[in-house]
Formats: structure tokens, C-alpha cells, sequence
């Protein structure tokens, strides 16, 4: 397994510095379910954790001195807020409104996601002469109404916006648009998506709900079997993960402290996050499977050895051998290569897309 050299945003910043940009901040975005990273075209890069909290009565605004809490900040001053994670699964939550969700909710989550877009925004210091054309990225197969809520929460502060697949945004960071085969790890989902030179088609995609905030479901149900009378969040659950993530059959032991009654007590975790962690890789090695298979014949070989792995999840300690090991009692061979900015791999791309498109179409759009 090897990582992929980091040169998209260097790209961006030597054309800004011969003054093509002038007037004009381009931006990307990955407005993901756990995380929210920009990169722009003035250099900043930026991610914050994708929670937006409000202050819950007059003492909670008096003590907080904020109308709007952000990210880390929100989370840990939470029982003070009405706390929104605006994203799930990589959609604006309740997009798909029923009725167990009534309208009111989308709204709530809608006006999160605005606020955590500007938000977000504000943190790449745009002049105030700058427009600012951004780029966003979305699940491979985000549903045409789902694009259309999170290009209206973004229109508001960004005067021309478009969208793209994260895998592919990733895949162009890289300039690795021919016979590879991006699988993009996030907290809500796990987007594969094949190049070959074109824009992908829908059958080119597969996006998988089996991602991080489901494994922290299965670690939370492990956890709770291990010590049934703990107390712990799934807050707690998804630190754990973050911390000690691993697939491998050797590692060091893990032990963490959960409460029981109130006392802090050490449980030895190893085997619980070693299964969970586990859970993730046969859906993705069956999505990787059909991906290939159906590919042209002759070109199946160059899609199997040129697996890219990005996203929070890639960070999971030995993950891409194991993806390789799997894919090659599967497929007969495969060969994962691990991005080096998981971070920011897809808001590069997105930045460099932006930069990319020529004037006259950032023009049509706004």
C-alpha cells in the first residue's frame, strides 16, 4: 500500500500568484456528515466538526454570550444548545420528509446547514470585493432533490455554486482521472466511484450507508455487551473510535475508561474495536467487486491495482491491507493506495475544479 503525493491546492496557489483569480475567491467544499473541510484559493484550509448549537433559553444565551455555537465548541457546551447535525448519511437531515418528520424539522436542519455553511465560509477570510464561486462535494448518488436543498443552503453566501461526487472531487485532486477506483470513507457514507477518462455515470457510483456513524452503532452495541453496566454516549463511542481505530491481527492492548455507577473503570476494548472496525470491509470489497467486474474486460486489471482510499475512515490503522488481502482472495489481485490528506483530499479537488472552470461558466451560473 502507498499515499498518494498532496499537489492540488500548490496547483491552484502558482495560478493564483499570476493574478488569474483576481476579484475572485474560489472555494471547495466538503460539507461532510461528521466533518466540514474548505480549501480556497487564498491558501486557507480549514475543517470543523459539523455541528451547529443554539442557545436553548435566556440563560443559556447570557452564559454563552454566542446566538450560535460551531463544531468542537458546540458539542462540549451541548447541554446548554439545541444541538443540529445538519448532515446525514451526507444529506441535509429530513430531506426526504414523511410523516414521522414533519416539515418544521427540515426546516431546523435546513437553517443549520446555512449556518454551518457560512460558517465554514467565513473561516477562508473572503475581502469583501471578492465574489466567491465554490465548489461543493456530494455523495455519489445524492438524489437530485438532495443536491438542490444543499446548493440552496450554500447560495445564500457563495455567489456561484456547483456540485460534484466527493470520489470524484478526490480523484481529481490527484489527477487520477483513468481506470481508477476512488472509495471514499466518511461518517455517513462510504462513496466508490470508477474514472475512466469521462465523467462518471451513475453506474459508475455506488455510494454504502455502512460507513463511520454506523460503525460507531456496532461499536456502541460491543461496548454495551462488554460492560452492560457502563454508562457512555455514543459521543464517548465515536472518541474511542477516532483514537484507536484498527483492523490488523496484531495490536497493542486498549483499554479506556467508561463509568459504572458513577467511578471510572478500565475495560480492555482491543477485540471490540478490532470487530467493529472489521465490519466495514465486506460491503466495501463486494461494492469494489461489482465495480470492476463490470467494467471493460480489458481494463479490469488497471481498476483493481489502482484502489485510492480517502475519507475519515482511510485513517482506520491498517485498513487498506486488509481491503488489499480481501480483494485479493476476491478478485485475484488489488492494490489500495491510501491518500495522504484524508482531511482535505476532497475539498483540494473541489478547489482545484473550481479554479479549473473557465470564467465564462462561473458567470452563467451566478
Amino acid at each position: 500500500m502507498t499515499t498518494t503525493p498532496k499537489h492540488a491546492l500548490d496547483e491552484v496557489l502558482d495560478e493564483q500568484n499570476t493574478g488569474k483569480t483576481k476579484g475572485v475567491l474560489y472555494v471547495g467544499i466538503d460539507l461532510g456528515t461528521s466533518r466540514t473541510s474548505v480549501a480556497a484559493s487564498n491558501g486557507v484550509r480549514e475543517t470543523v466538526w459539523s455541528y451547529v448549537g443554539y442557545p436553548k433559553d435566556v440563560v443559556a444565551r447570557k452564559l454563552l454570550k454566542k446566538d450560535k455555537l460551531f463544531g468542537k465548541e458546540a458539542v462540549e457546551k451541548r447541554l446548554s444548545l439545541d444541538l443540529y447535525r445538519p448532515f446525514e448519511k451526507g444529506f441535509i437531515k429530513y430531506a426526504d420528509t414523511d410523516t414521522e418528520h414533519p416539515p418544521e424539522e427540515l426546516d431546523k436542519h435546513m437553517r443549520a446547514a446555512k449556518d454551518l455553511v457560512r460558517h465554514a465560509l467565513q473561516l477562508c477570510r473572503p475581502r469583501k470585493d471578492e465574489l466567491l464561486y465554490g465548489v461543493i462535494g456530494a455523495p455519489a448518488q445524492a438524489s437530485v432533490k438532495n443536491k438542490a436543498l444543499i446548493i440552496e443552503a450554500a447560495r445564500e453566501v457563495l455567489d456561484a455554486v456547483m456540485i460534484c461526487s466527493e470520489p470524484f472531487a478526490v480523484a481529481y485532486g490527484l489527477d487520477r482521472l483513468e481506470d481508477t477506483l476512488v472509495v471514499d470513507i466518511g461518517a455517513g457514507t462510504v462513496d466508490l466511484c470508477r474514472m475512466h477518462g469521462t465523467m462518471p455515470a451513475e453506474e459508475d457510483q455506488i455510494t454504502l450507508t455502512t460507513a463511520g456513524d454506523w460503525l460507531d452503532q456496532q461499536l456502541f452495541a460491543l461496548l454495551k455487551k462488554k460492560a452492560p453496566n457502563a454508562d457512555f454516549t455514543i459521543h464517548r463511542v465515536k472518541e474511542i473510535k477516532e483514537k484507536y481505530a484498527f483492523v490488523t491481527d496484531a495490536a497493542e492492548p486498549v483499554r479506556v475508561e467508561l463509568l459504572v455507577n458513577g467511578k471510572p473503570t478500565v475495560f480492555d476494548v482491543t477485540e471490540e474495536i478490532r470487530t467493529a472496525c472489521r465490519m466495514i470491509v465486506p460491503p466495501i470489497v463486494k461494492a469494489i467487486h461489482k465495480l470492476v467486474s463490470t467494467f471493460d474486460p480489458d481494463f479490469q486489471h488497471k481498476l483493481r491495482n489502482n484502489v485510492i482510499l480517502a475519507g475519515g475512515g482511510s485513517q482506520i490503522i491498517g485498513l487498506g491491507r486488509v481491503l488489499e488481502e480481501t480483494m485479493q482472495k476476491m478478485l485475484g489481485s488489488g492494490e489500495v493506495i491510501q491518500v495522504e490528506e484524508p482531511k482535505y483530499a476532497g475539498c483540494n479537488g473541489a478547489l482545484k475544479m473550481a479554479h479549473d472552470m473557465p470564467e465564462e461558466y462561473w458567470k452563467r451560473l451566478a
